[in-house]
Order: C-alpha cells, then sequence, then structure tokens
C-alpha cells in the first residue's frame, strides 16, 4: 500500500506562481512514477506533468513552459511549481502515484487551485 498527501493549493492571482508537494509512503520502493492530474466540474481528468524514477518527464501541451515537475532525492516527493497561472488553470489537482505492484494508481485526496483576481 501507498499513501498519497498533496499540499500547497491554494488561491492566485493570474500571472502569479504556486508549488505543489506530493509526499508518497508505505511501500515506496514499488513506485515506478508519480504525477500530477487536475479536475474541473463536468470534465474528464487530465495528465498535467508525470515523473518516472529514472527521471523521464512528460507534460501537457497547455502547461508546459510554465509548469515544471520535479522530485526530492529519496524520490518519493515530488513538486509541481506552476508558473504564469492563468484561469484556466483552477481545478482541483490530484497527485498519481504509479506502482509496479497494481494496476491502477494511488491518488492523494486533491487540492484545490484557484487562478482568479
Amino acid at each position: 500500500q501507498v499513501q498519497v498527501v498533496e499540499s500547497g493549493g491554494g488561491l492566485v492571482q493570474p500571472g502569479g506562481s504556486l508549488r505543489l508537494s506530493c509526499a508518497a509512503s508505505g511501500s515506496i520502493v514499488s513506485i515506478s512514477a508519480m504525477g500530477w492530474y487536475r479536475q474541473t466540474p463536468g470534465k474528464q481528468r487530465e495528465l498535467v506533468a508525470r515523473i518516472t524514477v529514472g527521471g523521464r518527464t512528460n507534460y501537457a501541451d497547455s502547461v508546459k513552459g510554465r509548469f515544471t515537475i520535479s522530485r526530492a532525492d529519496a524520490k518519493n516527493t515530488v513538486y509541481l511549481q506552476m508558473n504564469s497561472l492563468i484561469p484556466e488553470d483552477t481545478a482541483v489537482y490530484l497527485c498519481s502515484v504509479d506502482s509496479i505492484l497494481r494496476s491502477n494508481p494511488y491518488w492523494g485526496q486533491g487540492t484545490q487551485v484557484t487562478v482568479s483576481s
């Protein structure tokens, strides 16, 4: 089992920045990748950014050049640095943790990000 806890959401003005954190605990040796998704009412959950244990990253086109995913040396904590935020970035951001021991990821509870003036 892996437990996932996110933090760092909040209210920010357009053009501002936020940094989200996600910490995984439990069977962390089984982790193969960690990522961030976001969801808004009535829309499908979408991938924002993902990083593998090997350091490979991928981003949604809508956030390339503005968001950066990184991880701590311990590799069970990832960050999402979000710059130049726009209202369309408003969503619940959820951390996902992929494990080699199961097909479905573990999910955190989500953290709200609101971009508004």
